[in-house]
């Protein structure tokens, strides 16, 4: 009983008032944000993607969609433009500009002439 005693009298004198319990949760939240966007930039520059941020970098990305289809992504500053690829074969008029070859590994290489 002596115990409880001491206690009340430490609790309700007013010494220190009382702290908010959630006042350090917006703490945490900040704590957070911070983190998440040093996250982010931590990512783009081990992906070597650092013109994703670069606003006058011109960048081109191919990616494959839910149903197969591969589109392409290209930005050049603040325009974006996405342009789909088919398996239709076109014909028209127009002029020889090299020749491409396939090597063993796979890669591409274009030869202009």
């Amino acid at each position: 009983m002596r115990h409880l005693r001491r206690r009340r009298r430490f609790d309700v004198s007013g010494g220190d008032a009382l702290e908010d319990p959630l006042s350090g949760v917006a703490n945490l939240f900040d704590a957070s944000v911070v983190f998440i966007v040093s996250m982010m930039l931590a990512l783009f520059m081990a992906y070597n993607m650092m013109d994703l941020i670069d606003p006058s970098a011109e960048v081109t990305l191919t990616r494959k969609t839910a149903d197969g289809n591969i589109e392409i992504v290209t930005r050049k500053g603040k325009d974006v433009k996405v342009r789909k690829v088919t398996d239709q074969t076109l014909s028209g008029q127009g002029e020889r500009l090299g020749t491409a070859y396939r090597l063993k590994d796979g890669r591409t290489i274009y030869v202009p002439d």
